[in-house]
């Protein structure tokens, strides 16, 4: 009996043993499981996140890097254009300056050459002295009349040295070109030409007095300097006379001169003024 006991006893003990050990190994399992779990879960969740976060701050800076760069890119840029336009300004005022300047040496250079002989000329058409400004006519060329500032190289008379030296006593009619606005026929005789299309002002004592320099420019053609391309032209110039008229009623006359030898000839006469 007591040794039954004793084997009841033990059958029980490693009854109770052996579902102890099995429900420990099962609980080990399951911990085990879940920290595997756990463990791998967190790990890929944080990498995830690490990346993603690391993702979206390189994206953030790239971006930001990107902004900052186009906005230097931008800034550099505008500095280029704006140092572009400003080189581009100075330069073009430098190429104005430069002209203005070669401008002005040109016409003093000329201005040296002719004014005086330009002014005795003038002087001898103010003076009415045909003798003195036949001396000055180029022997083979003659001289042309022009009444307005067009030059009409086919219709525009022209009259030798000789002719001139006679013209202060001549009443012969001639037909010089025609009125700018009623295109009248202007017949005159060399007196009256002279008074209305000559020197109908005191251009001696002109307001501006240029060298191959246009001062008065109105609605008809100026076409002096491509007929006379070898010449020196003297204009003088003044802007007008009654306030009323707003400068339509300049005037000017332009002497034009060649050169033969060593001397400057007179080659033509034209009278300008505002025209229709």
């Amino acid at each position: 009996m007591k040794r039954r006991f004793i084997v009841i006893f033990l059958l029980l003990a490693l009854m109770f043993a052996f579902v102890a050990c099995t429900a420990l190994q099962l609980n080990t399992e399951k911990v085990k499981v879940i920290e595997k779990e756990d463990s791998n879960g967190a790990t890929v969740t944080d990498k995830s996140k690490v990346e993603n976060e690391n993702n979206g701050n390189a994206k953030v800076d790239e971006k930001q890097n990107s902004g900052n760069i186009t906005a230097s890119d931008k800034d550099k840029d505008k500095d280029k254009n704006v140092d572009k336009n400003t080189n581009t300004g100075t330069k073009n005022s430098d190429l104005d300056d430069k002209a203005d300047a070669l401008q002005a040496d040109t016409e003093e250079y000329i201005k040296s050459i002719i004014e005086e002989r330009a002014r005795e000329v003038l002087t001898a058409i103010k003076n009415y002295d045909m003798s003195k400004l036949a001396d000055a006519i180029h022997p083979d060329k003659g001289i042309r009349f022009s009444p307005y500032g067009y030059v009409d190289v086919d219709n525009d008379l022209v009259f030798t040295a000789e002719e001139v030296r006679n013209l202060d006593s001549d009443s012969k009619t001639y037909l010089w070109g025609y009125y700018d606005g009623s295109g009248e026929p202007i017949t005159l005789n060399f007196s009256d030409y002279y008074k209305k299309f000559i020197y109908d002002v005191d251009f001696l004592n002109a307001e501006q007095v240029g060298y191959n320099k246009i001062l008065g420019q109105g609605n008809s053609l100026n076409n002096s300097s491509e007929v006379y391309k070898n010449s020196i032209i003297v204009e003088y110039h003044f802007s007008g006379f009654d306030p009323q008229y707003n400068g339509m009623d300049w005037r000017s006359l332009r002497l034009a001169f060649e050169k033969k030898g060593d001397i400057w000839y007179l080659v033509a006469i034209i009278h300008d003024q505002w025209t229709i």
